[in-house]
């Protein structure tokens, strides 16, 4: 089947990115006459059900993948279901159900799923691992586009764009985002980051770190994957 599915939260990446896809979509012609919206853009929700009033966060974010002419549904997980999960705290087992269920739609669906990381996301990912003195791999970041071995191919087209560039997006479309209270919970490390860390890091060694963090999971990966295609042919030999 043609089309995408995006992984939709109602935050400012993730809104800003479904409505690029429509916008794309129309412009090449792809969305027809359907009256139920662009179906080749399919917006996936997936309600964690760990905050009050997480059932109406989720179709408020439907209802406005509809209202740019995707399509949408919302898919419930159950995060304390067991399972891989165990031993994970809860913003690991929630992130774990989480992907479980957008692959599980793109798988579904036939599509590419598409995931709203922005160059801050990228940033933020590379500094938590240098703070774990973690390897080359984990310090490669989020892979800008992969494909599983189930054939799912995952895409993140938001990589070279920064957080205030899909803020931007939203003030101009006139959209009112979602803002997770998570996202300024001085309790999860990666938030430390982002409001703490990578600031004070700005200001103490000047402009570009975000970027250059970036840039360094860039470089890691190559090396990462030249290392792997080394191993593969020693392997082999």
């Amino acid at each position: 089947a043609p089309g995408v599915v995006v992984g939709l939260s109602g935050g400012a990446d993730s809104l800003a990115l479904t409505a690029a896809c429509v916008a794309e979509a129309m412009a090449a012609g792809e969305c027809g006459e359907d009256p139920h919206g662009c179906a080749v853009v399919h917006a996936v929700v997936v309600d964690h059900g760990l905050q009050e009033g997480s059932a109406a966060v989720a179709e408020k974010a439907a209802t406005t993948a509809r209202g740019l002419g995707a399509t949408a549904e919302i898919i419930l997980v159950d995060v304390h279901g067991g399972g891989d999960g165990a031993g994970e705290g809860p913003e690991a087992a929630a992130r774990t159900a989480r992907h479980a269920a957008l692959h599980g739609a793109a798988l579904r669906l036939g599509r590419p799923l598409l995931l709203a990381h922005t160059l801050d996301d990228q940033a933020e990912t590379v500094l938590l691992g240098l703070a774990r003195g973690a390897g080359a791999t984990a310090l490669s970041g989020m892979d800008p586009d992969r494909r599983w071995d189930d054939g799912v191919r995952v895409v993140r087209p938001l990589l070279g764009l920064r957080r205030a560039d899909t803020e931007a997006v939203c003030d101009e479309l006139g959209l009112e985002p979602w803002h997770d209270p998570h996202n300024a919970d001085p309790r999860f490390a990666r938030v430390r980051a982002r409001a703490t860390a990578l600031p004070m890091l700005e200001e103490l060694l000047g402009p570009g770190i975000a970027e250059n963090l970036a840039r360094t999971a860039d470089l890691l990966r190559a090396d990462a994957r030249a290392l792997d295609a080394l191993a593969d042919d020693a392997l082999r030999t």
